[in-house]
């Protein structure tokens, strides 16, 4: 084969393993993984992994405290979800491609229990996340262009797991709801011999005035 055709024959060769991952290629350099907890429902994130398209899995994409107000008044309301939540405590997953799958382990240590979900990002949901759409950003009070390039993930008592991708201006794409299931073995899989830690003090105070508002994610 002479260097024409060699050339020739590399160029498609590039050609062709573009267009395999084009159609998830990310318009930005990484999308961000965060984590909440209603109001007083305290939890411990064991580990937070995601898995890309192309299977490549991210362990420990996010760990430890999943973000939470406990209100001192003990006013604050846990029960349902915000019509718009906020980024949630977490992280950028570098290096990943769109997310096909995130597994969350948590310690919910309302009730106390430990819980693990996998959470299946739809097609139509990946799509939605590298759409550009103009927007008025107050922060800076410019319009811009905007990603949905932020996965937020809701945990409450019951081992339920609340979904949503949003863009720092842009509102939130409720991705969908899954019942998690409890972790026979405890807290880290039995390596912390069942023990877990008690949650704050103003949780606690209103888990014992009110208790736990099941049924209400």
């Amino acid at each position: 084969m002479n260097k024409f055709k060699l050339m020739l024959a590399g160029g498609l060769m590039l050609w062709l393993a573009g267009c395999a991952t084009g159609a998830h290629r990310l318009p930005y350099d990484s999308w961000r993984l965060g984590l909440f907890a209603p109001n007083y429902m305290e939890v411990w994130i064991e580990t937070a992994d995601a898995v890309d398209v192309q299977d490549r899995v991210f362990r420990r994409a996010m760990s430890g405290i999943a973000a939470i107000n406990t209100p001192k008044d003990l006013k604050g309301d846990p029960r349902g979800w915000p019509e718009q939540p906020g980024a949630g405590a977490g992280k950028q997953v570098l290096g990943a491609g769109l997310p096909r799958l995130i597994y969350v382990r948590w310690q919910s240590l309302a009730e106390p229990q430990t819980y693990e979900a996998y959470i299946v990002i739809p097609e139509a949901i990946r799509q939605a996340m590298i759409k550009g759409e103009k927007t008025y950003c107050a922060f800076d009070g410019k319009w811009i262009t905007d990603y949905r390039k932020m996965l937020t993930v809701g945990l409450a008592p019951g081992g339920i797991a609340k979904v949503w991708i949003m863009g720092p201006c842009l509102s939130a794409i409720d991705v969908g709801r899954v019942q998690g299931t409890v972790v026979k073995e405890g807290p880290y899989l039995g390596e912390a011999s069942g023990y877990y830690r008690p949650p704050n003090e103003a949780s606690r105070a209103y888990i014992e005035k009110h208790g736990i508002p099941y049924g209400s994610w």
